[in-house]
């Protein structure tokens, strides 16, 4: 065996121990989950990356209990690898839908937009899932083990979709030294190995990755909305901006476009008409809440990359070019792998230069 094939085996093995708790957490060959994204994390999708060794999460969004026991059923009919299912805290029927994750033998349900309740934690247990919970901060990581999560989501603003203020390298450095208690995986901004290398090495079980797989082959994407991410670079991926206190807006982060201008345009429209007397406040929040209804699903399926939402995460520099799940993964392992092999190359290499000469003084 050569040296470089030595070091190659050694690399591999080495990241093989570095995610181990997050393989057997989620029951697959890598501890990569793929980021449940709406519109985009349907069956063909999340299958792909099962199927590729990774753990695909089906996106359930506003989708009702009826249409998620499909879509479920649709999923286990492409793959007979494990998946989750994504749920929002905030859904209307989540007793409901966690209730169709227990029929239909999920085994892992992820909770997200807003901290889960104890009961919630206790339902999706009690139906024999394993429950995840996405956690802000440190304080709110350990209150959710306490209420039963039995693994953690740590996402960073660099990410897709609905963000938090935080860097992902920042909630790193908080979090996973000092919470052990639970597998944790890390999200946002990651698009390469060696940087799913940095966050393992950190103490983190695996990580989420979004943006990568959304021109991923499998990936039911309109072409025009993967041409988008093919052509647009980290600072194209922008927060949604608020215009004014009195009117929060939870922030998105989303390709700019012609959308992203107008809901500019339409904040200022409505706050002048709240000034004015024409609607009262409450009208007025609802108006630029609804103002993004639909604009994804326009953007995902249909293909309207000027007036629908491009959610993206500032990785999205990093989407170069359409390629299957199981070529994205496979890129994934070699890049962090080959980082561990030159590490130990470099550091045999100056072992070898401080051993001292034979016979010197």
């Amino acid at each position: 065996m050569t040296d470089a094939t030595s070091y190659a085996a050694a690399a591999s093995a080495r990241l093989d121990r570095l995610w181990q708790r997050g393989r057997d957490f989620l029951g697959t060959r890598t501890a990569v989950m793929g980021g449940a994204m709406s519109w985009v994390s349907e069956r063909h999708l999340v299958s792909a990356i099962s199927n590729a060794g990774g753990f695909g999460v089906l996106a359930c969004g506003s989708m009702a209990p009826d249409q998620l026991a499909v879509e479920i059923a649709g999923t286990r009919a492409l793959t007979t690898k494990p998946f989750g299912v994504n749920l929002i805290n905030m859904h209307p029927a989540l007793d409901q839908l966690i209730d169709v994750c227990r029929e239909q033998t999920v085994g892992h349900v992820v909770v997200a937009g807003g901290l889960p309740t104890g009961a919630t934690l206790r339902r999706i247990k009690d139906g024999g899932a394993r429950a995840m919970a996405f956690a802000p901060t440190l304080g709110a990581g350990r209150r959710l083990v306490k209420q039963g999560a039995d693994a953690l989501v740590i996402e960073g603003t660099e990410a897709g979709g609905h963000i938090g203020p935080v860097s992902t390298t920042v909630l790193a450095q908080e979090i996973l030294p000092d919470l052990r208690d639970v597998p944790v995986f890390v999200a946002g901004g990651i698009g390469r190995g060696e940087t799913i290398l940095s966050y393992l090495e950190l103490g983190a079980a695996g990580v989420q990755v979004g943006t990568r797989f959304v021109c991923a082959t499998e990936c039911v994407a309109h072409p025009n909305f993967k041409q988008a991410f093919i052509r647009a670079s980290a600072r194209d991926a922008q927060p949604s901006v608020q215009i004014d206190p009195r009117f929060p807006v939870i922030p998105v982060r989303a390709l700019a476009n012609e959308a992203s201008k107008r809901f500019m345009e339409f904040q200022r429209d409505v706050i002048a008409r709240v000034d004015s007397g024409a609607m009262s406040r409450d009208e007025g929040m609802l108006e630029i809440e609804h103002f993004w209804a639909g604009a994804l699903r326009r953007a995902v399926i249909e293909g309207d990359v000027e007036s629908g939402s491009l959610m993206a995460g500032q990785s999205v520099g990093l989407v170069t070019r359409e390629q299957p799940v199981a070529e994205i993964l496979a890129e994934l392992i070699a890049q962090a792998e080959s980082a561990l092999a030159r590490r130990a190359m470099d550091e045999a290499s100056l072992s070898l230069m401080t051993e001292p000469t034979v016979g010197a003084l």
